[in-house]
């Protein structure tokens, strides 16, 4: 494995611990990856130059994927369906979302893990008479955890 620092943003793989998507790799685009402390300000009594900041947990951005619109066969477009268009008819089935930053020969140098992941927003971006671009569908994943493995 090459250790290049800082390594290019452009080579990426999304991989989904489910064997029905295992061909649903290939994204325009991932974003969303971070965390956050959410904190709630707390006067001290008699102390009144500074707030105290006091942790009350970790919260994270939703995992947003974007690629091509993609066909009604696609594993990846049949559990948004499954997800989102039920209504709650249907049990939400979680995934492990794996995401990889790769480098030139296409091995991992970074790696990031979200567990227990669902489709929260399915969406397409406008069409444009204008422009001669891709249909885009932009898919956020809401999870429980996420951890950086690389």
């Amino acid at each position: 494995m090459t250790n290049a620092y800082p390594p290019a943003a452009f080579s990426f793989k999304v991989s989904f611990g489910s064997p029905a998507l295992l061909s649903e790799t290939s994204f325009q685009e991932v974003g969303g990856i971070g965390s956050e402390m959410e904190t709630e300000s707390y006067h001290e009594g008699g102390e009144n130059r500074f707030l105290h900041a006091l942790p009350k947990g970790v919260k994270h951005p939703k995992l947003t994927l974007k690629r091509g619109v993609a066909e009604v066969t696609s594993p990846l477009v049949q559990w948004c369906r499954e997800t989102l268009e039920s209504g709650l008819g249907v049990k939400v089935k979680p995934k492990l979302v794996l995401v990889y930053l790769l480098n030139a020969s296409g091995d991992p140098l970074r790696a990031w893990s979200f567990e227990n992941a669902f489709p929260a927003q399915w969406a397409v971006d406008p069409f444009r008479s204008d422009k001669n671009e891709v249909a885009i569908e932009k898919i956020d994943l809401t999870y429980a955890v996420s951890t950086r493995k690389l």
